[in-house]
Formats: structure tokens, sequence, C-alpha cells
């Protein structure tokens, strides 16, 4: 776990002394796509941008020398190619993934933020808060320009969860104290909008939350892992937030809110074997959301549990399926196999993660992108890159150390 809250929080005390925060689009289409995107996808950098190799220069590429260097370094680059000047991130070039998610944006601001790319990353956050609604929530994707949906699907309540999460992750990434609670006030709209919502729909986490789409795009009537698990992270992160602005009433709430949450999720989702819904569906990807980095500490049945989604949506070129009630067509989906290297890298997992990345380093496009499909015969399908792919390897070998 890149973790580093006790640090900070013992240089904020020291501060306080002296002064006194993917996506995935909607997965319907009947035949697979073949690879939708090219080479030639990104817009060549404007002018007085640095070069590509200058700004990896200003960072860190986690794993540069290791059998995973390409394939990171390729990430970033897409991640940078992705993002645009006002934060936006694009899920993918092309069709109807050129929208931005408030999922794949959290993802790619805490990926650029533990490669040293800061100013990206608090680009990436402040984008969500100036997109973020009256009630601190979000809608499902957003016009790249932040002015509203383009459409009327459902809102997602994952949402709040994910910019919370990852604004956690960013803060804890600063260089001292100064710096964390200067861009925590910037952000704080961000923070307190996100909290309320999440406090409000969980009754102060007596509840679980309302049924919701996730990350499966799709409309639910019964409560899903990924909303309840999602809006469970996005909580923990508040409550360690709101000290970073001495805000010690406020982060008291929101811990007890999770603590309670957290029961009333194990209550719920443990007795079925955290399957999609309580005790319907078979496990899907979301079960990584209840390990680190979203959660404090390894929980070994739902270790367990992440175990048996790997075994259970193992598809046809050997990647995972989004969940194993998910059509078993064949296809592999990058963005859950890299979000479970990710979670296994974080939890102490090592070889499982490994695995993972070995084979998502195979199954990349002929110039490096990730797909976010791979067909059962291993040919790359769908658009390339895509950003929660991209971040979740990223994280993934940075999490490796």
């Amino acid at each position: 776990m890149r973790h580093r809250w006790s640090a900070l929080a013992a240089a904020l005390g020291s501060l306080l002394v002296l002064t006194a925060t993917t996506a995935v689009p909607a997965r319907t289409e009947a035949a697979p796509p073949r690879l939708l995107t090219g080479a030639d996808w990104r817009a060549p950098l404007a002018a007085g941008e640095p070069s590509d190799a200058a700004w990896l220069a200003a960072g860190t590429v986690p794993g540069a020398d290791g059998p995973w260097g390409p394939m990171v370094r390729q990430g970033l680059l897409d991640l940078r190619g992705l993002s645009r000047p006002n934060g936006a991130l694009e899920a993918a070039p092309t069709q109807i993934w050129r929208y931005a998610w408030p999922r794949d944006s959290a993802f790619a601001a805490v990926a650029l933020s533990a490669t040293g790319h800061r100013d990206d990353a608090l680009r990436a956050l402040d984008f969500l808060a100036g997109v973020q609604l009256a009630d601190g929530g979000f809608e499902a994707r957003y016009l790249l320009t932040g002015h509203g949906a383009p459409d009327d699907r459902p809102r997602q309540g994952d949402g709040a969860g994910w910019a919370l999460w990852a604004l956690g992750e960013v803060v804890a990434d600063a260089p001292d104290a100064a710096t964390a609670r200067a861009d925590l006030t910037a952000l704080r709209p961000l923070l307190s909008g996100a909290s309320d919502f999440l406090l409000a729909g969980t009754g102060d986490g007596t509840r679980l939350p309302a049924p919701s789409p996730d990350y499966w795009e799709r409309p639910e009537t019964e409560l899903t892992l990924g909303t309840a698990a999602a809006q469970l992270a996005g909580l923990r992160a508040a409550a360690r937030l709101f000290p970073v602005l001495g805000e010690d009433a406020r982060a008291r709430t929101a811990d007890r809110a999770a603590r309670r949450l957290a029961r009333l999720v194990r209550a719920e989702f443990r007795p079925g074997g955290y399957q999609r819904y309580a005790r319907s569906g078979r496990r899907d990807a979301a079960v990584t959301f209840l390990l680190p980095p979203f959660a404090d500490a390894v929980d070994p049945g739902v270790l367990a549990a992440v175990r048996g989604y790997q075994s259970e949506a193992l598809r046809g070129a050997g990647g995972l399926a989004p969940g194993a009630g998910w059509r078993d067509d064949g296809i592999s989906w990058t963005p859950e196999t890299a979000l479970t290297a990710y979670a296994l890298a974080a939890s102490g997992a090592d070889a499982d993660a490994a695995r993972w990345l070995d084979w998502l380093a195979a199954h990349r496009t002929a110039w490096g992108s990730l797909p976010e499909r791979v067909l059962a015969d291993g040919t790359p399908a769908g658009p390339a890159p895509l950003g929660w792919s991209a971040a979740s390897v990223v994280l993934a070998v940075a999490a490796l150390g």
C-alpha cells in the first residue's frame, strides 16, 4: 500500500501548532467489435508543451527497468494523451467513449499523482469539482467541456465515493503537510459535497445506499456491491481528509459512518460470498473494492472471494470478464483484469498480481496501448487505449514496488 497518512498526520500536526479525492461505456452490443482505434489516435502536442520524454522524466515510471516497464510507460503516455487541458479525461479516443466518467478520472488522478505528475492529477480532480452536482453527487458521465451530461442515462451512486478516494490518495502523495493542506483547501467543495452526498444517502452509515448503476453501466433495481463498496471507500477517505483541514468533528462523523457502513456491507454481502448482489449475481470485479488500497487492511474472507472471482470469471484468452455472471462470449476485459492486479498488489498478493500484469503486457496493441477487450483468440478489440486500464496498470506496478 502507498498510504502515508501517519507521516502526513505527524507533519500536519507540527504545521497546525505553528499556524494554530470508467470508464467503461454501456456494454450491450451483440457482436464484439474489432479494434476501433489505431496508433495515430493521439493529437499532436500543443506548442510549448514538453515532449513526452521530458514529461516522463519529470515524474517516475514504476518498474521502468522490469518486464512491465514498456507497458507502464505507454500507460502514462496514454493518460497524458487522453487528458484535456481542463482536466477532463476521455475514457477512450473514439465514438461513445469520448466522455469523462468520474470513476475513470479518479483512477487517472491517482495514477498521475503516484508517478509525480501532481499538477495533472489536481487538474483531473478540479474537473470533478467543477461538474459535481448540487447535492454532491455526480452524473454517470460528462461532456469533455464540463458542460453537463451528454444524455439522460441514470446517475451513478459510486461517483462521489471514487472522487473522495482519489482525493485522499492525491493528498496523501503531497510532499509536505503545507502542500497537502493548500491543495485540499482548494478542493474543499469536492470533499464537503461528496461527503454530504454519501452521509445523506446512507443515513450517516446507518443504512445501505439506494440501488444505482455501477461500472457495468446498466440500470439496477437491487443494490450492487460495486456501489456499496465504492461509497464505503469514499467515507473512509473523508475520515482521513477532514483532519488535514483541522475539521475534526467532520472527521469523526465520516469515520463513524464508515465503520457503520462497513458492518452493514459485511452483514449484507458476506453470507452470499460477496456476490454482485447480496444473495445472487455471482461474484464480479467489485469485490476488489473491499481490498486495499480501498480498505485499510486485508480481510481474508474478501481475499478468498477475489480468488473465487478470478477463477469463475476467467475467459478464453486468459483474462477476466467483469463478473462470473457476465455472458460467456470468450471476451476478456482489461479494466477488470488490471483492477484485480492493482488490488492484489496493494494487498500483498504479489504473485497473483504479477500473473495478471504478465497477461496484460502480452495482450497490448501493436503500438503498446491496452485495448478495452481481448477476444477469445487473443486479438485486441474495442477502443485502445482505455484510461481506466492504463491507470490501474500503472498503479498495480507501483504497488508492487
